[in-house]
């Protein structure tokens, strides 16, 4: 996953002008717009119109490809789901424009359109052996952008209801439940084929942050040798020693790695942070900003 990631990062700092951006903002549009127009028909006929159907699309609805992305998962005509509507939307912009800030708008193109394939993929696989499509929905991979968030900020606090202020990766921790339930409850009600949905996406989200994730969780343990007397004077001498025979043009502000230490490595410059600030391959895309 690690190198499918730092292929993934040489791309984007390639192609700077890849992607769609606030790609969140016209799916929000296009949901609300969707969701608004579903409620005035109530029977369905609308939503059956954008259905992805493999079937369908063979006889040339083309459109299906697209516009399943906007289905609404839930359609309530009371002012209670108007408002969980509303927040849920300010809730899928606010974490897909927090992740592109920090990926850049290529690489988070290139997450979400992952998730999309993934599914679309997945949906013809099982019509190719089953012979059936399928239903497709954006709403576990919409959620697996809060994975992605908590794990670039766990300690990020939001108030929940407004109210209570609670650490993003608690909140992940309950999402993380809410797939597992979801998961469970599919297979106990036969929808095994919308059971594996959960697992896609968050297959999706464990490529781009997997490494993230077990860093985290499993920190490299460092050998310690036995303890001994040091002079650090002495210690520190021979270090500048060494460095003044070692110099390196490059050194990463996040690991400390150098040019010199690792000659194959690849170093760039970030053009957001204040400052002149040097990062390496894996942590050019992945760093707080300097202000």
């Amino acid at each position: 996953m690690k190198k499918l990631m730092r292929a993934i990062d040489r791309f984007c700092l390639k192609h700077r002008r890849f992607g769609i951006p606030r790609l969140m903002l016209y799916f929000v549009i296009g949901y609300a717009a969707v969701y608004l127009i579903a409620l005035m028909d109530r029977t369905n006929t609308f939503i059956s119109l954008l259905t992805f159907n493999i079937d369908r699309i063979l006889r040339g609805e083309v459109w299906r490809i697209v516009t399943w992305l906007f289905i609404p998962e839930e359609i309530g005509f009371g002012m209670s789901s108007l408002i969980l509507t509303a927040l849920m939307l300010y809730f899928y912009y606010f974490i897909a424009n927090a992740l592109e800030n920090e990926w850049g708008t290529a690489k988070f193109t290139i997450y979400y359109l992952t998730g999309v394939v993934m599914q679309i993929l997945y949906a013809v696989i099982v019509w190719l052996i089953l012979g059936v499509t399928p239903f497709l929905s954006t709403h576990f991979l919409n959620l697996s952008m809060f994975f992605a968030f908590a794990a670039l900020y766990p300690d990020h606090r939001v108030l929940l209801f407004f109210i209570i202020p609670i650490k993003i990766k608690w909140l992940a921790w309950i999402d993380g439940a809410y797939f597992l339930v979801s998961m469970i409850i599919d297979l106990i009600g036969g929808y095994y084929l919308s059971a594996l949905m959960p697992v896609l996406a968050f297959f999706n989200f464990y490529i781009f942050c997997g490494h993230e994730l077990i860093s985290r969780l499993h920190p490299t343990r460092v050998y310690r040798p036995p303890y001994k007397a040091v002079d650090f004077r002495e210690a520190a001498k021979r270090y500048r020693a060494s460095e003044e025979q070692r110099p390196y043009r490059h050194k990463c502000a996040v690991c400390g790695k150098t040019d010199t230490q690792y000659p194959g490595l690849e170093f760039r410059y970030c053009s957001r942070c204040n400052g002149y600030h040097c990062f390496c391959i894996d942590h050019i895309n992945n760093h707080v900003h300097f202000q």
